[in-house]
């Protein structure tokens, strides 16, 4: 066992044991609640013999694991009053547009100026405790970079339902999201769907990777290109894509998107190997690109069943102006 400031690792010899990840960490870790563990195997802290694992219900059989538990955080987030941009409140439910650069809830590195805290100022003792002291009614997460529409719920009674629906994917409800993606390329076919499960990376833990299906967790994207942007040269160089999910996993566009050698404009994280590109561009282009500072992606559409009344909600959020002048820069 290894304390840190980083936090804790434990290594443990699951020879002769066998089940589900989860009860079986369980028992090796009696300190550790078994709803703790399953958390935290879906937020990459467990790996199994080197590989990192995110299904809690893994049938294993032996090997050895490894638990990394984040370091401890102060127990109750603050409530801070950060500016809102506001498209819809009621007694139940607050959509916000959350703004490129702001993480939505605490965690390590971000115990303070997160989403939370703004909402928790904003909404007071009403806010949706469903989530946890971390994450006081969170349904659903948009990266720190990007961009767009999110509901939270500030009763547990539209906790309870938004969860469902999410939990759902839209299936057999009115539940949908939809972004607009700035990406390096055009995809061929113009119009289709992403079908690829996905992991957290053994060898990179802020990445999330494809993986072999059955592994990790299914992830489906559906895309349809809207506009294609040509280089210097007369050659496609960039597309303006909407998304729309049928899953929502961590990082999900960003990594099918890749997956398919179209990564998006300004993703460090996934299309680092496309920097080169940028010198097809016009001036222009170039500058409004190295002034991004992230992924050009926007959550431009949610729509959701009113968690009380049923009344189907839709909200759609134009592009922010740093996306809209890098658009309007590929145009020219």
């Amino acid at each position: 066992m290894l304390d840190t400031e980083e936090g804790e690792e434990r290594a443990f010899d699951l020879s002769g044991r066998s089940g589900r990840l989860d009860r079986v960490l369980a028992e090796a870790w009696p300190d550790l609640s078994r709803s703790r563990l399953q958390a935290l195997i879906r937020e990459g802290c467990v790996a199994l013999d080197g590989g990192v694992v995110l299904d809690p219900s893994l049938r294993m059989a032996g090997g050895t694991a490894m638990l990394r538990l984040p370091p401890a955080l102060d127990a109750v987030p603050l409530a801070e009053p950060i500016p809102l941009d506001i498209v819809f409140e009621d007694e139940d439910v607050v959509v916000v547009n959350k703004p490129a650069g702001l993480v939505v809830h605490p965690g390590a590195g971000h115990d303070r100026g997160t989403l939370v805290n703004a909402l928790l100022a904003h909404c007071g003792p009403s806010l949706s405790g469903i989530g946890g002291v971390r994450r006081p009614g969170i349904v659903h997460r948009l990266d720190k970079d990007t961009s767009g529409l999110l509901v939270a719920a500030k009763t547990d009674r539209a906790h309870r339902s938004l969860g469902e629906q999410f939990a759902d994917h839209g299936r057999t409800g009115p539940l949908e999201r939809a972004y607009l993606a700035l990406l390096w390329g055009v995809p061929e076919p113009k119009a289709g769907t992403v079908d690829a499960w996905l992991a957290r990376s053994a060898a990179h833990r802020e990445k999330i990777a494809v993986t072999a299906a059955g592994r990790g967790r299914h992830a489906v994207t559906h895309y349809r290109v809207e506009e294609a942007f040509l280089d210097r040269g007369g050659e496609a160089a960039a597309s303006l894509v909407r998304c729309t999910l049928e899953t929502g996993r961590t990082h999900q566009i960003r990594v099918h998107m890749a997956h398919r050698r179209h990564p998006l404009l300004g993703d460090t994280l996934y299309g680092a190997g496309f920097r080169t590109k940028a010198g097809r561009l016009s001036p222009a282009a170039q500058a409004e690109l190295a002034g991004l500072g992230r992924q050009a992606l926007h959550a431009v559409l949610l729509q959701f069943a009113h968690p009380v009344s049923g009344e189907v909600m839709r909200f759609e959020s134009k592009l922010p102006p740093d996306l809209s002048r890098l658009v309007a820069a590929l145009r020219e």
